[in-house]
């Protein structure tokens, strides 16, 4: 009766809502016949306030009048159903959103309605009214200031002592609804930006302060839950354990970037108690000790992890302690963190070793936390490093954890695997690129620039603190005198003081030109090294580049040494490729390659983002990794072999302070001999296509079935134009001899003729692909979806891209043999173009002569040679 009194009024006057509240004031219960009027007044109330607000103040001052907000509360004490609840929160939530007025919003928040809402006892097992609750404590901080945060706190002697906006939030800051969490987190972030002292001393303080502790308890978890997904994924590759690492992966770092958000908000005291627990609770016990050495068979992905999070918590929490902390521990043993992680520091009791959230570290399961402490497998391979990494890997455990955690980074870098290197490279790129560090701590670590050096050697010689050459070339003497010089130690001792953790590193007994030497010693033999992926030398090469000032004198006799023989054995496997499968794109990959590579050098940033690191892509490195007739695969191989060598042929270049041309330094495309096949058939280099006329002078008759049962009688022509070449079936003119149209072409290189052994009149070809996916990704994307889709249907057994095959069958022996030889002498001359054009690259000399000096113009490397191979 109510209802449909009130609803044919005009809904926008003043006598609307003076009506609304009259009857609102006249309910003395709720129950289920009327509370369908009184969720539609609270309704309507919102929706004219928030009218009255932008077009009419009378209708505020009005609701002011009558404290209608009282009014809410005390329909809110007689609701016995959750709808009342539902939507007074969302009636008071609507209105805060969207009151302009400050004078509306001061009044809202006054006579301490708001904050008996937000400490009002809701039934939270219902989702949505815990939802709506949420969204409403998010509505009130999105208007907070120094003004209004006032009539939110209860203060005592001008000291905050209750804050329920902030107290109510944080503790739903770890709902496992992400929804809930985030909208925590921006209610959190609105109090800290407000700037107020006194609030912002009641937030530092206890019990308070547990909750910035309980944010990196919480990471810590999810930490966890990472590395169980890492090492899951180790053991059953697959397209859903990979989502869940990258979703994983995005929530640990939206967590850093909110302990970015909170630290920005400049509350004194904030970053340090976050370094703090950042320290005390995910780094020494967990993440250091988990760098564990130790040559086992078995794939541990905790290193994987802890590289990982190292780098996301160095490149997103910028707090210069927290930096330089981090720094200063990698030159204590292992072992010093693999005691702290059995043990209790300064109050904190640590968990031993990534374990899940479900496994809380207690006393009857410590010996299991410690034996399950992470590890991770070392191959064997040969080395360079001034390292002594032969005995590293061949000590026990024990023994072995007496290396410094920043030797175990370059112990990786030259005995890791792929995933491994790439890690290390990580932290070190991150750390070079990390601006709240020290550039003394990075000198120690040996990855201080040397333009940098210099730079600052120059400046001090220039002030008279000492005679620039002392300054210019003794740096180790330098960097003592230098009060920069001493930050290491300070941070030294702040880990001593604060938490408890003592040792003298010899690294800093040394000088500061030894720990330099030794990452470019590890870097140097990186490059030597046969089972690392092309992508992750090309994140060795980008972190050698920036620590080089491009000059000779940087490497000894021994480094320039093993470079150019790393070279050479990446020069003669690309010459493997020139009479493999994909000649005639190896020039047009190189180039790409070359390209791409001298771009990613150049960059400020490494190829890779650290988080890389979580995918490992598999390498393809001999010729036992390439499936028995698939081109795909030793496209793959031909990519991989073209990266390794772009790099390392870039790498001699700058290291030795010549130019780095645009393009690669190879020979034009020469002229066609007179009586190529290609000149007497009539094609050029655009190749044939369907329909095209030739002359089929040199071709050979031959019969193939593209159906079963429906045979077709073509000539057969092999051709090569160039770096290009073609196997053509072409039906014969009648009423045009010797001519002929092209009905199929196909790629000659890469086909693989062979005669049947029981049919010596049958000729075999493999019928691979015109391009590659690297060259074409959208094509073989589009290609690789509806083969995945065939194959869940199970219309195929492999997902693995087939080529084609040809039987062509002739009319004798000697016609069979005879296309057989026009085949391989077309196959011979493509690839002795391909490798005639790549000489000036392949011999390093001769390519160091072409690119000249820096100044000079690339466009004079172009220089034609004769056309003979």
């Amino acid at each position: 009766m109510w209802f449909s009194f009130w609803r044919s009024r005009d809904r926008f006057t003043l006598d609307h809502l003076r009506y609304l509240t009259d009857q609102l004031a006249k309910v003395q219960i709720v129950n289920e016949v009327n509370k369908d009027f009184v969720i539609e007044a609270l309704r309507s109330i919102a929706e004219l306030i928030t009218y009255g607000d932008q077009h009419d103040p009378s209708f505020f001052e009005f609701f002011m009048e009558k404290q209608v907000v009282a009014e809410f509360v005390r329909v809110l004490k007689l609701s016995r159903t959750v709808s009342i609840p539902l939507q007074l929160l969302q009636t008071v939530s609507i209105m805060i959103q969207n009151l302009r007025s400050e004078h509306a919003i001061y009044y809202m928040f006054s006579n301490e309605h708001m904050n008996y809402l937000i400490t009002y006892s809701f039934d939270f097992r219902n989702e949505e009214l815990l939802s709506y609750y949420i969204s409403f404590l998010r509505a009130i901080s999105g208007k907070l200031n120094k003004n209004t945060i006032s009539l939110l706190v209860k203060t005592r002697n001008d000291e905050v002592v209750s804050f329920p906006l902030y107290v109510e939030a944080i503790r739903f800051a770890f709902h496992e609804e992400n929804m809930i969490r985030t909208a925590v987190r921006t209610v959190t972030l609105n109090v800290y930006h407000v700037g107020d002292e006194c609030v912002n001393r009641y937030i530092t303080s206890a019990p308070h302060t547990e909750y910035f502790s309980n944010l990196v308890s919480f990471f810590r978890n999810q930490c966890m839950d990472l590395n169980r997904l890492v090492s899951e994924t180790l053991k059953n590759p697959g397209p859903d354990s990979t989502s869940a690492i990258v979703a994983a992966v995005d929530e640990i770092e939206d967590n850093l970037y909110y302990f970015s958000d909170v630290i920005s908000a400049g509350i004194p005291d904030v970053g340090r108690l976050i370094t703090d627990s950042i320290l005390m609770l995910l780094i020494f016990p967990m993440l250091l000790p988990s760098l564990r050495i130790v040559d086992t068979n078995d794939m541990q992905s905790g290193v994987v992890t802890s590289l990982y999070l190292l780098c996301c918590i160095l490149r997103i929490v910028k707090i210069k302690d927290l930096a330089n902390t981090i720094v200063a521990a990698l030159f204590y043993p292992l072992e010093t963190f693999t005691r702290f992680s059995r043990g209790k520091v300064n109050g904190y009791i640590s968990d031993r070793g990534l374990t899940s959230v479900s496994q809380e570290p207690d006393d009857d399961n410590i010996a299991k936390c410690n034996a399950e402490c992470l590890t991770v497998n070392v191959p064997q391979s040969s080395s360079s490093s001034g390292l002594d990494t032969e005995s590293i890997m061949s000590e026990d455990n024990c023994s072995s954890s007496n290396l410094a955690l920043r030797e175990v980074l370059l112990a990786y870098v030259t005995k890791g695997d792929d995933v491994q290197v790439l890690g290390s490279l990580s932290v070190l790129a991150t750390l070079l690129q990390t601006k709240e560090l020290d550039e003394s701590m990075l000198d120690r670590l040996g990855i201080l620039p040397q333009r940098k050096q210099h730079k600052k050697q120059l400046l001090q010689a220039l002030v008279g603190e000492a005679s620039g050459e002392e300054q210019l070339f003794s740096s180790e003497n330098s960097l003592m005198r230098d009060g920069s010089g001493c930050e290491p130690g300070v941070y030294l001792e702040k880990i001593k003081e604060q938490y408890g953790l003592s040792f003298l590193s010899s690294d800093f007994l040394m000088s500061p030109r030894v720990p330099r030497f030794q990452v470019l010693d590890a870097l140097v033999s990186l490059f030597c090294r046969s089972n690392i992926s092309a992508e992750t030398l090309w994140d060795g090469g980008w972190l050698l580049r920036q620590l080089l000032p491009y000059s000779e004198a940087e490497f000894n006799i021994h480094h320039l040494e093993l470079l150019q023989v790393s070279y050479k054995n990446s020069a003669t496997a690309l010459v493997k490729e020139v009479r493999g499968f994909w000649p005639d794109l190896l020039i047009t990959v190189l180039c790409n390659e070359w390209r791409k590579c001298k771009r990613a050098m150049e960059s400020s940033y490494p190829p890779k983002e650290p988080k890389c690191i979580l995918f490992p892509s598999q390498m393809l490195s001999s010729e036992e990794d390439i499936p028995e007739g698939s081109s795909f695969a030793a496209g793959e191989k031909m990519h991989e072999v073209v990266k390794v060598f772009v790099v390392l042929h870039q790498l001699q270049i700058f290291t030795l302070g010549r130019y780095l041309p645009e393009k690669p330094l190879i020979y034009p495309p020469g002229d066609l001999p007179a009586n190529s096949r290609a000149q007497t058939s009539g094609l050029d280099v655009s190749g044939p296509k369907p329909g095209t006329e030739v002359s089929l002078v040199s071709a050979v008759p031959c019969r193939i079935a593209f159906e079963r049962g429906k045979e077709r009688h073509f000539c057969f022509l092999a051709i090569s134009a160039g770096t290009s070449g073609w196997l053509v079936l072409a039906e014969e003119l009648p009423l045009k001899k010797p001519y002929g149209v092209v009905r199929v072409a196909a790629p000659l290189a890469g086909c693989n003729p062979r005669i049947d052994d029981k049919h010596p009149r049958w000729l075999h070809m493999r019928i691979r692909p015109s391009s590659l996916p690297v060259l074409d990704p959208a094509k073989f994307n589009a290609h690789a979806h509806a083969h995945a889709h065939a194959h869940a249907h199970g219309k195929l057994k492999t997902k693995a891209f087939v080529d084609g095959r040809w039987t062509l069958a002739f009319r004798d022996e000697e016609s069979c043999k005879s296309a057989l030889s026009m085949i391989l002498e077309e196959i011979n001359f493509l690839s002795d173009e391909v490798h005639r054009r790549l000489k000036p690259l392949l011999n390093l000399e001769t390519a160091l002569d072409l690119s000249g000096p820096e100044e000079e113009d690339s466009s004079s490397h172009s220089t034609t040679p004769p056309n003979s191979v």
